[in-house]
């Protein structure tokens, strides 16, 4: 009797611990890469369209010539595009066409930590 009331604690001990040991284990979930929520492109709009979703936001932007500005979108108009605070170049603003712009790119994802 002694002997399976010692079995039968050792059992739960063991089940108990067990339990806890998995819910203290970080998941997976808990970290990785998230969408940044409100960001996205619109393959139905034009490009300045696409651009107007990005004010006050960074973006990288590829002209026909194949060089790249990054910077914050400041306005969007018909036929220019107003980039403020350009990366390397932090007091620095640029005007350009739009119809020389072949590509934009930006941040859609996060880290989560």
């Amino acid at each position: 009797m002694v002997k399976q009331l010692i079995t039968l604690s050792l059992a739960i001990l063991l089940t108990t611990l067990l339990s806890v040991g998995f819910l203290t284990i970080p998941g997976k979930a808990d970290a990785g890469v998230v969408p940044l929520e409100g960001i996205k492109y619109d393959v139905n709009f034009s490009l300045e369209d696409n651009l107007k979703l990005f004010i006050g936001m960074k973006v990288y932007v590829t002209l026909d010539s194949g060089k790249t500005f990054a910077g914050n979108v400041k306005e969007v108009g018909n036929h220019l595009i107003w980039l403020e605070k350009l990366d390397g170049k932090e007091f620095f603003d640029a005007l350009i066409r739009i119809n020389s712009i072949t590509a934009i790119d930006t941040r859609f994802r996060d880290l989560k930590r």
